[in-house]
């Protein structure tokens, strides 16, 4: 259901907006996955962002070395991933449903927000340090990294496959539809993993091996897709929506579960063994029932991803 609403959405908002353009000179929008509304988003510095209270009981369950300060230290993608995590529009202000998602975190532990952007290789450094205290990054629940982190759940983990608007591609749902092609992925990300995997499975069945290729900024595969570099990117399902809707120049094709063949969730991420994931969990559900977590979601266009509760140490992708 959620996957055919989606490509629903996509297709609503694209009928929506002109034709042609970029995302600097088009305005930008989000898509509710579960009602194909397209919202016109405020990407200016100030967010308004939707909040919560202080609980209390939640609070004093935070270890008192990251409460010390009175502030909590999120570790946050800074390369620019809309709707997750980009800059607002003094190229400064990290805005996004990952800032919006930790203020509510922080608002129930009692905690001053503070974003600390950073490349996503560096994130999981800076999270097992203990420099950062909670990782909000788009990040996927493995089981091998549960044996480094605890993780506290909050969303949905999807992919999706972007193609050009215009090109031959017209769906991408299994391995075989990527033989051949040109296919652009984010480093040592989770959705890398499913790429390799599936190219594996088409070599073992004797066709053609996918041309594999990386850059570090979504802007360089945004340009090598337009001009026909590439045939296909894949990544996280909300940033291909975001990319596809805003510019009127390429469409999703395919949507996947974050393991390919299997569910995962996204996840808090915090040190393994700190105790802080018991309370991260708990102040995520406490938003959920609040109704809290709904708003920043359909905010953001990610309704269809909304988890019913979190959980600590979900299971999580398996082994390689």
């Amino acid at each position: 259901m959620h996957r055919r609403l989606t490509a629903a959405a996509v297709l609503a908002a694209l009928l929506a907006l002109p034709a042609c353009g970029t995302p600097d000179d088009i305005e930008a929008v989000t898509v509710d996955p579960s009602s194909g509304t397209v919202n016109r988003i405020n990407t200016s510095p100030d967010q308004k962002r939707v909040r919560a209270e202080k609980v209390d009981a939640i609070a004093a369950k935070v270890p008192e070395p990251i409460r010390a300060d009175g502030k909590l230290a999120v570790a946050v993608s800074g390369e620019g991933s809309p709707p997750l995590a980009f800059r607002a529009d003094d190229d400064r202000t990290l805005i996004g449903v990952e800032p919006d998602i930790a203020q509510l975190v922080a608002d129930v532990l009692g905690l001053e927000l503070e974003l600390r952007p950073t490349s996503w290789e560096n994130l999981f450094l800076v999270v097992r340090s203990g420099q950062d205290e909670v990782g909000f990054s788009n990040i996927t629940v493995t089981e091998e990294r549960k044996d480094i982190y605890d993780f506290a759940s909050y969303r949905v983990d999807s992919l999706g496959w972007e193609v050009k608007k215009d090109g031959e591609i017209d769906k991408i749902e299994k391995p075989a539809d990527i033989a051949g092609l040109t296919v652009s992925v984010g480093s040592g990300t989770n959705q890398e993993q499913v790429l390799l995997r599936w190219d594996a499975q088409n070599k073992a069945a004797g066709l053609a091996p996918a041309k594999i290729v990386y850059y570090q900024r979504p802007t360089e595969y945004q340009l090598a897709l337009r001009s026909g570099q590439i045939d296909a990117y894949f990544g996280p399902n909300p940033s291909v929506v975001y990319h596809a809707t805003v510019s009127g120049e390429t469409k999703v094709v395919g949507i996947v579960p974050g393991g390919g063949e299997v569910p995962a969730q996204i996840a808090a991420m915090t040190k393994k063994g700190n105790g802080f994931a018991v309370a991260l969990s708990e102040a995520l559900d406490t938003v959920i029932e609040s109704g809290r977590y709904a708003e920043v979601l359909a905010r953001w266009g990610l309704s269809g991803e909304a988890i019913p509760k979190s959980e600590v140490n979900p299971p999580g992708l398996p082994r390689k």
